[in-house]
């Protein structure tokens, strides 16, 4: 896969606004941009040194097109590897398409999704999981996704991962050279050495595969299901936490029809909430298939929060911790956290008696807002960030997760094969294996169909 020529885009979102960046990269993108440019100060672009910026106008023939600030970006000290301009021209739609259409008229062809970012990984400037960590860079939209996507971009997970790598290649370059002096039966590698490695290498995999149950539902948001019987206050809890009317809230039980869906940044950790219908028995038909829906969210959130009305079940509190007691034996392995509402009414008698007979209660009136924080904490508690905080590696990529498990399987069959003292010819496949798998992750091993699955999923100006 050879990228000879030069591209150009919109390196900012599409749509009119103050200013718009628009992206060349390629061997002729300085040579074509000097060409339509003239300098206020009658520099001419190609003598300029790499990374600087310049005040001119764009010019199409006789015709004045914007004025514009160019940046220069020289090959090999670029984003791309190549040469790269960066024409900064005001945000007008109609402007950005006159430059774009230019240059195209010149010789440029429009870049596809991701082309910028995929010519950096070709020339060496990030490997293949760096470059997957760019995207998830723009796409993050809380505080522990970007941080995770940060640390990734710098190769923190590349890093660990080509370690890993080049110590198993050299213990595999040490038994393939046994194999050429199979008849003299001598050893080259150090079997003891050996299985230390493998055992580290195992930790490791671990470790990392492990920690893509918490990267993925950080970096997708934590699905929290709000349910409970009707009129309760299941959408006026939504809203509290939202601090907006995103649910209708009203006195008619079985209002919410079907389930509503928001998310908020919780101590820099995306929650997505889902106000379901209410778990009751009805005819209604409509509300039945809510009713249905709401065991269905229930099945796919991480979380489920159980809200009862305190003031309409103080005389049957067992009933309610029956109710609970249900929930949590058909999802032992869910967390769910049990929620008194409409507290504010009750006295302090109430309050004590609420939290006698149904263990682990949070108390809240999401009329008020009483509550709102403690159980904003209480799911922070529920996720395990540790890892995060003490900016250890986390896997939140699906490909990654997919090529560490594959790897972590051809470890366990090489460390078998010690134990067993299997030939080293056999054991050298195994070690192939891994390494392979290894390989995909950064890249070292791949192709043109992968990178264009990879890179169809960037936007058009990466």
């Amino acid at each position: 896969m050879m990228h000879t020529d030069t591209i150009i885009a919109l390196a900012t979102p599409s749509g009119s606004g103050a200013i718009a960046v628009i992206r060349l990269s390629g061997p002729s993108a300085i040579d074509l941009v000097s060409k339509n440019f003239k300098s206020v100060s009658g520099k001419d672009l190609k003598k300029q040194s790499t990374h600087t910026i310049h005040l001119g106008h764009v010019t199409d023939g006789p015709r004045t097109l914007d004025e514009v600030l160019v940046s220069i970006f020289k090959n090999p000290k670029s984003y791309t590897g190549e040469d790269v301009v960066e024409i900064s021209c005001h945000g007008s739609t109609y402007i950005q398409q006159e430059i774009i259409q230019l240059f195209l008229r010149q010789g440029c062809r429009m870049a596809t999704a991701g082309e910028f970012t995929l010519r950096a990984f070709l020339n060496g400037k990030l490997d293949l999981s760096q470059a997957e960590a760019v995207a998830d860079l723009i796409s993050s939209d809380n505080e522990a996704a970007h941080q995770i996507a940060i640390q990734q971009m710098r190769g923190g997970f590349s890093s660990e991962i080509s370690r890993l790598r080049e110590e198993l290649m050299n213990f595999a370059s040490l038994i393939e050279l046994e194999l050429d002096f199979a008849e003299e039966d001598v050893e080259f590698a150090d079997r003891t050495q050996f299985k230390e490695l493998i055992e580290r290498i195992s930790f490791v995999l671990k470790r990392l595969i492990d920690s893509f149950a918490v990267g993925n539902v950080i970096k997708n948001g934590i699905p929290v299901a709000i349910v409970g019987e009707p009129n309760v206050g299941k959408s006026t809890l939504l809203n509290a936490l939202l601090n907006e009317d995103r649910a209708i809230v009203s006195e008619i039980a079985g209002t919410t029809r079907d389930t509503i869906e928001d998310e908020i940044s919780i101590g820099g950790i995306g929650f997505r909430f889902i106000d379901t219908a209410g778990i009751r028995e009805t005819k209604d038909v409509v509300e039945s298939i809510g009713i249905k829906k709401t065991f269905e969210k229930i099945e796919q959130s991480q979380v489920t929060i159980y809200l009862f009305d305190a003031q309409k079940n103080i005389k049957n509190l067992e009933d309610v911790r029956v109710e609970i007691e249900k929930i949590r034996n058909k999802y032992p392995q869910k967390p769910l956290l049990v929620i008194a509402n409409k507290i504010d009414v009750l006295d302090d008698t109430q309050l004590a008696e609420i939290n006698t007979t149904i263990a682990d209660v949070l108390l809240l009136s999401a009329k008020t807002g009483f509550g709102v924080e403690q159980l904003t904490n209480a799911l922070l508690n529920l996720i395990n960030t540790g890892a995060l905080r003490n900016n250890d590696t986390i896997v939140t990529n699906t490909r990654h997760y997919d090529a560490l498990l594959k790897a972590f399987e051809e470890i366990q069959k090489v460390k078998e094969g010690l134990e067993t003292g299997l030939s080293g010819d056999l054991m050298a496949i195994d070690i192939r294996q891994a390494l392979y798998h290894f390989g995909e992750i950064t890249g070292e091993i791949t192709n043109d169909d992968l990178l264009g699955n990879i890179f169809a999923n960037f936007c058009i100006g990466k």
